[in-house]
């Protein structure tokens, strides 16, 4: 059983799992690890028994849950790093402050082919794979207890992915992380200094300047950020005032 322990200093919370423990590169040395072991990936067409039963699924019709025939597929993390069974309680013990392992944990696997990455898929597919994400976090927001929902993608070993099969991951958190919380506070200061939001300024000096915009079109806008912390950074806005998608 994990749980949530919050440093005493920089007051960030850190998700402690034992699940994540088990999977399957976990402890195996470098030049143990396989490549891609596509022959035994339970993320492809044909081997749905070897994953939880499915969330939600975009499917051929008259197709059943948990059998081939689907497009995008969602199912619940088989090495959870949060839980959802686990009831949601808050202890302290002297400076330090804990909470359990709440949570949501989901794997929402992209495509049927096993090599089909992003930068093969269609505009199709991959419209349904962000209406999949969509609806989940829709579906996620219903509950009050999560603070914030997030959508993620690790890419290679060095990014911590343990299947090669292209999916995303979304969590369900009970608190807000620490950087967003920075984020949202650094905007309200902004707000408060000049009464302006400080997203759509920065769209518009972007769009003045001209020297680090990517692509735009009617609703979004894509530049490198000014303050970039790491190589290829890339920022999306849209460019509605909205708060979410």
């Amino acid at each position: 059983m994990g749980e949530l322990r919050k440093d005493p200093i920089l007051g960030r919370w850190v998700i402690i799992s034992t699940e994540r423990s088990k999977r399957p590169d976990s402890f195996v040395k470098e030049k143990e690890k396989t490549e891609d072991d596509k022959d035994k990936c339970p993320f492809c067409e044909g081997r749905e028994k070897m994953t939880p039963p499915e969330i939600y699924s975009l499917r051929v019709p008259n197709t059943k849950p948990d059998e081939p025939g689907w497009r995008v597929r969602v199912v619940p993390n088989k090495f959870p790093a949060l839980n959802t069974e686990t009831e949601l309680e808050k202890r302290g013990y002297g400076v330090h402050d804990m909470m359990t392992s709440f949570g949501t944990h989901e794997v929402i696997i992209e495509t049927p082919d096993h090599d089909r990455d992003i930068k093969d898929q269609t505009i199709d597919e991959i419209s349904d794979v962000i209406r999949v994400l969509q609806y989940r976090v829709e579906e996620l927001q219903k509950d009050e207890r999560f603070r914030y929902i997030l959508i993620f993608k690790n890419k290679g070993k060095e990014a911590g992915a343990s299947i090669r099969h292209p999916h995303y991951q979304i969590i369900g958190l009970p608190i807000t992380p620490k950087r967003v919380r920075e984020e949202l506070h650094g905007a309200e200061v902004y707000f408060k200094l000049k009464e302006r939001c400080i997203f759509c300024d920065l769209i518009e000096q972007e769009k003045s300047w001209g020297e680090r915009i990517i692509y735009e079109n009617d609703g979004f806008i894509s530049f490198c950020p000014y303050a970039s912390r790491f190589p290829f950074e890339v920022w999306i806005l849209p460019k509605d005032h909205s708060i979410d998608f």
